[in-house]
Parts: C-alpha cells; sequence; structure tokens
C-alpha cells in the first residue's frame, strides 16, 4: 500500500483531554491537523479540579460554554489531619475570594469535558480526525511515518502523542521514563448527598492517603480514596449501600447521607516522568510526559499546559515557515514544560510520602507548614496564587489569548 502523502501540519494521537486540547488549539490557530484517536467511551467516572488557567485556554478555545453548566465552581478548599496521629497539622482553608478570585476553578466529569472537547473538534475545518488508533511508528530524519490500525500509513514533520501513560510513541522516540510505584490505589466514585456542598473541596488526610471529597452541580459530589490495596480489596466487595456507609462515615457526615452512584473505578497510584518531553519529532503531552497521583488537582492542569505550550511552539513555527519538527522547536518545548512538570511533581510526591511517614520530624515538620500557613496571610495568599497560576508555566492559552 502506498504511503499517504505528508500534510504541513502535524498529527496529534490521543483523544483524552491532553490530546485533544491540543489539536483543538493547532487546528484555531489554522495549522492543519491529524488527530488519531478512538472517540471517547462513557465508562470514565474519574472527575478533574480545572483550575482558572485552564479554564481561561478552555473558554479560548471556543470549549468551556459547552460544558460549563456541567462544572462545580470551588470556592474553598480545606485541608483536615485525620490521621489520628499524636502530632497532627491544624485545619486550614483556602478560599478564592481571598486571592481576588471568583473560585480556584471547577470541577467537571471527564466524560463531560471529553465530549464538549469532541464537539469542538468536529467544528473546526482545519482538524481532520481519523477515528483509528497508531499501532506503529518510525521517525527518521525529516518525518514521522506512523501506521493505524486498519493499516493506513499516513507521515508529518511532527507527531504530538498523547497516548497515555503507556505511550506507543514515546517508546518510539526512545525516550525513557523515571517511575516510582505507591502501595495505594485510589477508588474513584461519584455521590448525592442531602446537605449542600457550597461549592467546597474538602481533603482529610488519613494514614493511607488523601481522602477528597469534591464539588459537582447540585447536591453531588465526586470522591478520591487513596488506600493500601487490603483495603481497597475490601471496600470494592461492598453492596453501594454499604459503601455509602464507609463514605459517610470517613467523611464524618460532612454532607449528611451518602448515596454512591454505581461506577466505581480503581487506579494504582505513581509516579512517572520521561527524562525527555521531546525527541525525534515526537512530542510528549499528558500521561506519555508525566503521571502523578491525584492529589492537589495537578495531573490533568499540568496536561493541559502541555498542550497549551506545544500548540504556541508549532504554531509560531508554522507561521515562520521553519520546520514544526525540528530540534530547536522540540528542545524549547522540552525547556518550557521541565520546570512545571518537575516542581509539581517533587511537591505531589513529597506531600504523598509525608502522609505515609511514622518518623515523628517529617510530621511535626508538615504540622508547623500548615500552621505557618494558616497563621500567616502573606504566605498562605502567594501559595493559592502560585497553585491557580504557575509563574514558572503560564502559556498564551492559560492567559486567555489565542495561539
Amino acid at each position: 500500500m502506498a504511503r499517504a502523502p505528508a500534510r504541513d501540519g502535524p498529527i496529534v494521537v490521543g483523544g483524552g483531554p491532553a490530546g485533544l486540547t491540543a489539536a483543538v488549539a493547532l487546528a484555531q490557530a489554522e495549522v492543519p491537523t491529524v488527530l488519531v484517536a478512538r472517540r471517547a467511551g462513557g465508562d470514565d467516572n474519574r472527575t478533574s479540579a480545572l483550575l482558572a488557567g485552564s479554564v481561561a485556554a478552555l473558554e479560548t478555545l471556543g470549549v468551556w460554554h459547552l460544558c460549563r453548566a456541567a462544572a462545580a465552581p470551588l470556592k474553598v478548599l480545606r485541608l483536615i489531619d485525620d490521621t489520628g496521629r499524636l502530632l497532627r497539622a491544624p485545619e486550614i482553608a483556602f478560599t478564592a475570594a481571598e486571592i481576588g478570585l471568583d473560585a480556584f476553578g471547577y470541577n467537571i466529569e471527564n466524560r463531560r469535558l471529553v465530549a464538549a472537547l469532541e464537539q469542538r473538534a468536529r467544528d473546526l475545518p482545519m482538524l481532520h480526525w481519523i477515528d483509528d488508533e497508531v499501532t506503529a511508528a518510525v521517525p527518521s530524519a525529516d518525518e514521522v511515518s506512523v501506521t493505524l490500525g486498519h493499516g493506513t500509513p499516513l507521515a508529518a514533520p511532527l507527531v504530538v502523542a498523547a497516548d497515555g501513560r503507556h505511550s506507543r510513541l514515546r517508546a518510539a522516540a526512545g525516550i525513557a521514563v523515571d517511575r516510582h510505584d505507591y502501595p495505594q490505589t485510589a477508588l474513584t466514585v461519584c455521590f448525592t448527598h442531602e446537605r449542600p456542598h457550597r461549592d467546597s473541596s474538602t481533603e482529610f488526610h488519613t494514614p493511607s492517603g488523601p481522602f477528597t471529597v469534591v464539588p459537582l452541580p447540585g447536591n453531588r459530589s465526586s470522591l478520591v480514596w487513596v488506600l493500601n490495596p487490603a483495603q481497597v480489596e475490601g471496600l470494592m466487595a461492598l453492596e453501594d449501600a454499604q459503601l455509602s456507609e464507609a463514605i459517610e462515615r470517613r467523611s464524618h457526615s460532612l454532607l449528611g447521607k451518602v448515596t454512591v452512584e454505581p461506577e466505581r473505578r480503581l487506579f494504582p497510584l505513581q509516579v512517572a516522568t520521561a527524562r525527555r518531553f521531546a525527541g525525534r519529532r515526537i512530542a510528549l503531552v499528558g500521561e506519555s510526559a508525566h503521571v502523578v497521583p491525584p492529589i492537589g488537582a495537578q495531573g490533568l492542569n499540568l496536561g493541559l499546559r502541555d498542550a497549551a505550550t506545544i500548540a504556541e511552539c508549532v504554531a509560531a513555527a508554522y507561521r515562520s515557515g521553519r520546520d514544526m519538527g525540528s530540534l530547536n522547536v522540540l528542545a524549547r518545548y522540552d525547556h518550557l514544560r521541565r520546570q512545571d512538570v518537575d516542581s509539581r511533581t517533587f511537591a505531589v510526591d513529597l506531600f504523598n510520602r509525608t502522609l505515609l511517614t511514622n518518623f515523628l520530624p517529617v510530621q511535626a515538620a508538615w504540622g508547623l507548614g500548615l500552621y505557618l500557613l494558616e497563621r500567616i496571610g502573606p504566605l498562605r495568599r502567594s501559595l493559592m496564587r502560585e497553585g491557580v497560576a504557575p509563574s514558572a508555566a503560564q502559556p498564551r492559552l492559560m492567559r486567555g489569548e489565542p495561539v
């Protein structure tokens, strides 16, 4: 079979939020783009807390109005030490109004976000969507050749790999990964409750990891419950009514009576970072580049900043007639993303390890740190601003500017 001719623009591989965002951003910037991705199913019950920069990006891309009604604002973030340790940290609440924001961001079910991105993708004339998957990729000096599941070959000067933590394209680029698996698993489930959440997210720190309740529209919330494997087996064996009771107890009846929704899923926790975020005409975005535990709303927001950054780099090269897959373009992308990813990954990893340790000096240091945040307003506000809008990683889209 003859190979399809190379296009002027890139191929984006992957139909998750990061891949769809990259494809939409490129096509909206008038860069001819091919998206290779299976259309999403409806079996993902996870939610994502989109921070203010991510919301600004989605607004600029014409996506946010398509899913805004399905998202709940995050106006208050509460941290509660529920470890039962001798040295316990004080409860602390971060309020968006304290730094002049209506909300830190919005929590939305992943399926609703993906549906909105897919709808926008279908409306862009510069985006050609192929409902398939990449089974092989071969980089060369001036292009990357990819083979699709039904056998059709394609080629492009650049491939944007958003094909997940087990990325086939990352392997094709010869990029190694530093990985650490935690002795923890996250249980995700959504539930209804009798008391209003008042747009507040509450994170209970437990000996096994965070128990995080995040609001959804109405009297609904999502839960990420980090546990050790033995605990997970017991919870997964429970009937819905029994799991509802367990969640109500663990949350200290904060939201009153709880009723879980049918879907529940498990995700083993790990941290993984690619040693390079680009190479051999392949740029990594989302979980192909980095995986972090579901703590502090970092994972998807990092992936969306990846997507915004690669779109900005590629669009600039395309408009000036430069090779979008060149070493210079890929080196710039790697440089722009490295500090943001490394610092966020380090912070999440340190936080998770601190919760798991029994070493009293570390527990004391953690408690002191939260005490200082609670008592020192300027320090708390500085941390909140950095969490919402990282100073080291603000691509144009996150500032509400088109690529």
